[in-house]
Parts: structure tokens; sequence; C-alpha cells
């Protein structure tokens, strides 16, 4: 948590500087900066695929329970993997645990040591744990809402199992903001954000009385370089300039 108040200390210190923070005086408080790094954070994770990783992570399933709520961070649950293969109608593991090491050196050295049934054998055997695991409960049917994060599994578990989901989830906010890549991007994006904002609100009061005559603000100035500075940088995710892996191919 300090390394991520840290890097947005980092990004407001930026922000400042670059509106003339020290010379001149920026209207903007502290809520203000972080409501631009927000924006830009939720912007990024909107349009960029950089600000998101493939992993796994472990659930434990309860007897009779169907429903689980997972993290807010994780956007799509692509698969449930088991710890065992055959039927789920007993407690506990449900069915036959199966190790491929083991199974290589039982298949290799005791059960074969005459002929040597070889890798033929090992995916034979592979094969067969394929089709049983369709047939009796080894894969897991289940359906995802990634708006309220409800892992629903359709199968009623008829005892505790701890299973292994194939997920895709956000990256860390600390780890988008100390990137190379992405950092830049959302802290130029968030001083865009903040020029916006002066320029709303300088606008407001085109000029202030002096006995000079008069000051003109440059809230109409601002307002026209940030929508340019926010248009290229949608352009820069477009093309890939933040670290994103582009499209393989296009069909249609």
């Amino acid at each position: 948590m300090s390394d991520t108040v840290n890097l947005r200390q980092s990004i407001i210190e930026y922000v400042k500087n670059m509106l003339g923070g020290g010379m001149v005086d920026v209207e903007l408080d502290l809520s203000h900066y972080n409501t631009a790094i927000d924006r830009a954070l939720q912007r990024y994770r909107q349009r960029s695929s950089n600000s998101t990783e493939e992993s796994y992570a472990f659930i434990s399933l309860k007897n009779d329970v169907n429903e689980y709520t997972l993290p807010n961070e994780i956007m799509e649950v692509r698969q449930i993997f088991r710890r065992s293969i055959g039927s789920r109608s007993g407690g506990g593991d449900g069915g036959t645990l199966f190790e491929p090491f083991n199974l290589a050196y039982t298949n290799t050295y005791l059960l074969s040591s005459s002929n040597m049934g070889g890798l033929a054998t090992y995916y034979a055997f592979a094969s067969y744990q394929k089709l049983v695991g369709k047939m009796f409960g080894s894969e897991i049917n289940f359906t995802f809402n990634n708006v309220t994060k409800k892992l629903t599994v359709m199968q009623r578990p008829r005892g505790e199992e701890e299973v292994l989901l194939w997920i895709y989830n956000f990256k860390p906010e600390i780890n988008l903001l100390a990137d190379t890549y992405s950092g830049l991007w959302i802290k130029d994006y968030s001083l865009a954000t903040c020029k916006l904002m002066l320029g709303e609100a300088r606008e407001k009061f085109a000029t202030i009385a002096s006995p000079q005559g008069g000051t003109q603000l440059n809230g109409t100035s601002l307002k026209n370089e940030a929508k340019a500075d926010l248009e290229m940088l949608e352009l820069d995710l477009i093309n890939y300039k933040d670290g994103s892996d582009p499209i393989s191919f296009i069909i249609g």
C-alpha cells in the first residue's frame, strides 16, 4: 500500500510541475489529482490489453454451496480444474487422484518392466483419463457474472474440495503505475484530465478585474489543449504504444 501511495504521489508531483506549480498558482486540490489518476486507470483498463493478465487462483468448494463471490479484480473465469477424476458422488476428492510422474514410473518400471510400454501407453492412459473426466464429473460446469463477480457451480458439491480457477484479472494498480509504458501513459492522461478540470474552472471567469484593467484567464485554451492531448493518448492505445500485444489477425 505504501508503494502505491508513493507512486501516486510521484504522479501528482509530475502533474503539478507540468502545470507550472511553484511558479504559478494551480487551483487543484488533492482530490482532483486522485480523480484524474483514477480516471486514467479506468480508461486504460477499458482500452488496453496490457492492463490484464492470465493467472490462476484456488477456491474451496463447500458442501451444498453453489454460489461464490470472487474478488473485483477478476474479469473472467475460463475453466475450473479439479484435483481428481471420476465420480463426484463421494465426499472430499470424490474420484481418483492422478499424478503423471508416478504413472510414468509405474508404467515403465513396474507394470511393463519387460517390454516397456513407453509414450504410447502413457498417451493412451491420458486419453482415457480425459474421456472418463468428461463422463463422470472431472470437468465442472459453471457460469460467471463479470459485473456481480458471482461464480455459480452447476453441479451441487457433495463435500469440501479445493479447485483451481484459470482466470483473467486486472493487473494490480502498483504494477500499472510502475510499468515503463503504462506508467507514462497514465501520467500524461492524468495531466490532460487536470488541464480539462482547470479549463472548466477558469472558463467560468474569463476575466478577473484589476486596477490595470483585468486579467485574461486561459480556460478555453487549456480545454482545447486537454482535448487534443486526450485524443492523442487514445490514438497511442490504438497503435499499441503502451506495450500491448497487437492483434495477430483480422477477420472481416
